[in-house]
C-alpha cells in the first residue's frame, strides 16, 4: 500500500474504538482518538439527552484536546457513532477544524439501532474531500461478525486494503 492512511476516530462508549482497533489491525494505518477538552459524562442519559442533544441542537462543535495534520495522509478513515441522526459534535470539529481538499474519506459509523442516516454526505459537505467512500455502518461493537464485516467491507472498497 503506497497511500499513507489515518484512522481518526471518536468515541463515547468504546463501540467506535473496537472498530476502529479492527480496521487498524487489518489495514496497519496510523490511528488517532478524536478527544473533547471536555470529556462527556459517564451516564449514559445524561450524554446522550443532555449533552449530545444540546450540541446537536445548537449546533456546538465541541473544542478538541489534540489534533493531527491530515495534510500527511492520501485518505483518512472518519469513525462516529451516530448521535441524535447524525455524527457526534467531537467529529463535526474535527472535519471543519482540517483541511480535507483532495483527500480522500473512509467513514464508519456505529449505532444502537438508527443505521446511517446522511452522515457520509454530511461529512462530505464538511469538508472538500476528493471523495467521500461508502460507509461502514455497524450495529453497536459489531459482536462476533465485526472482523468478517470490516475485511467484507475493506474488500468491495478496493482501496488496496485485503488481498
Amino acid at each position: 500500500m503506497n497511500k499513507k492512511i489515518l484512522i481518526a476516530y471518536f468515541s463515547w462508549g468504546g463501540n467506535t474504538q473496537s472498530i476502529a482497533e479492527k480496521i487498524h489491525k487489518t489495514t496497519g494505518a496510523d490511528i488517532f482518538r478524536i478527544e473533547t477538552i471536555t470529556p462527556y459524562p459517564k451516564d449514559y442519559n445524561e450524554t446522550a439527552y443532555g449533552i449530545a442533544k444540546k450540541q446537536h441542537e445548537e449546533g456546538i462543535k465541541p473544542q478538541l484536546k489534540d489534533n493531527i495534520d491530515v495534510s500527511l495522509y492520501d485518505a483518512v478513515f472518519v469513525g462516529t457513532p451516530a448521535w441524535w441522526y447524525e455524527m457526534a459534535p467531537a467529529v463535526k470539529t474535527f472535519l471543519s477544524e482540517n483541511n480535507f481538499e483532495g483527500k480522500t474519506i473512509i467513514p464508519f459509523i456505529t449505532h444502537s439501532g438508527g443505521g446511517k442516516y446522511s452522515i457520509a454526505q454530511d461529512m462530505a459537505k464538511l469538508t472538500k474531500a476528493k471523495k467521500v467512500l461508502e460507509p461502514l455502518v455497524i450495529y453497536e461493537n459489531g459482536g462476533s461478525n465485526a472482523k468478517d464485516d470490516i475485511d467484507n467491507w475493506l474488500k468491495f472498497l478496493d482501496f488496496g486494503f485485503c488481498k
